[in-house]
């Protein structure tokens, strides 16, 4: 299964829901591979800490080393393994990010390299059960690159009007991927995150966008300080701790995601 977490808003915890779901996925026995597309690279930081990026840059070779070599005749390719770096927790791995992917983008648009990443997730698929990719807070090249390269779209929903004006726009994309791309491509559902139960304009939000038919998943994440202290530490919860409330909320989402 390959799935990509994607919204076109920054904010709404899309590194955090990719890192968090992948590391349950690994604790459950999973060979387990996370690919960042966003140049921010904030997955990659929280699964191999800021000081894997302390000089200026990343671990080498990475996803921008992949995409460079598309626009390069090379006698010798790197193996698509080679792109994939261990993570501290075992079963994960991550095809970390570079600010790179920012400098290349319109060359990689210009020479038409749009299902490059189709081609590498579907080969690494062979060494792992699932892939999560993270993606930029926008609907450019990677993104549609994403959705291209993926089975399932996760959606992250953060509960404020804006948001919820944005999801008809993010759904009318993902739309037009599957109809010129992907006829395979799946939205599997949009995550409540930062939700708060007992406040009453969440919990109306939430009523009215079920009534409208979009696919709300049950499974719901709070706010809580203990993601801050997570990505401060590059520790996913199910690690750090396992025995959270927030930890057992993104147990039941990939549970839920798992059915």
């Amino acid at each position: 299964m390959r799935r990509v977490v994607f919204n076109q808003k920054g904010g709404v915890g899309k590194s955090s829901i990719t890192v968090n779901l992948a590391a349950i996925s690994a604790a459950e026995g999973n060979r387990t591979l996370v690919v960042d597309l966003d140049p921010q690279c904030n997955a990659s930081q929280y699964l191999l800490g800021m000081d894997a990026y302390s000089h200026g840059e990343g671990p080498k070779p990475n996803i921008g080393t992949f995409f460079a070599q598309t626009l390069s005749f090379r006698l010798k390719e790197k193996e698509p393994r080679e792109y994939v770096h261990a993570t501290p927790f075992e079963n994960l791995y991550v095809l970390p990010s570079d600010g790179e992917l920012g400098e290349i983008e319109h060359m990689l648009e210009s020479k038409h390299k749009i299902y490059k990443l189709r081609g590498l997730l579907k080969t690494l698929s062979r060494d792992f059960d699932t892939i999560f990719v993270d993606t930029p807070p926008a609907y450019n090249f990677y993104t549609l690159s994403a959705l291209i390269a993926t089975d399932r779209v996760l959606i992250p929903f953060d509960c404020d009007a804006f948001s919820r004006k944005a999801l008809y726009t993010l759904l009318e994309n993902i739309q037009e991927a599957r109809e010129d791309h992907n006829d395979e491509l799946k939205v599997e559902g949009i995550i409540v995150n930062q939700f708060q139960p007992r406040a009453r304009l969440p919990q109306e939000l939430v009523a009215s966008l079920q009534e409208e038919g979009l696919p709300i998943l049950e499974s719901k994440l709070s706010s809580s300080v203990v993601m801050r202290e997570s990505h401060e530490r590059a520790t996913p919860l199910v690690n750090l701790q396992p025995r959270h409330k927030l930890t057992d909320e993104y147990r039941a989402l990939f549970r839920e995601l798992s059915h």
